[in-house]
């Protein structure tokens, strides 16, 4: 099996697919050995999706007029509710998915107000 996401690269809104290397589908895992190089493959996959979501939090931070306005709570919940929404279609646990967004979201405010500091210093 091989997944492909596209990922924004530049301004001039290229593309760029991020590769899934090949591996066992879950259900037809025999060993460990196969679960563990699918779930790895799916974390270098990740590692590359949420560097990409990291530079859009540059990209906030820079067009942001004012620190107050990077924690934004109706944004965050605005996010939850989509990602949940999508969560159950795809077959992921709400209860997965929400505590692991709301901690991303947490993480990236971080980031953001990081960058505005810096970028403003």
């Amino acid at each position: 099996m091989f997944w492909s996401a596209l990922l924004s690269v530049d301004v001039k809104k290229a593309q760029t697919v991020v590769a899934v290397d090949a591996r066992v589908a879950p259900e037809a895992c025999l060993t460990m050995a196969e679960v563990r190089h699918g779930v790895d493959a799916l974390d270098r996959a990740l590692v590359q999706l949420l560097a990409e979501r990291q530079r859009y939090m540059d990209a906030a931070a820079r067009i942001k007029p004012s620190r107050d306005v990077v924690h934004d709570d109706a944004r965050i919940e605005d996010v939850v509710a989509k990602v949940l929404a999508a969560a159950g279609p795809a077959g992921l646990s709400a209860d997965i998915a929400e505590p692991v967004w709301r901690t991303l979201i947490d993480r990236c405010i971080a980031h953001e107000l990081g960058v505005w500091d810096k970028t403003r210093a």
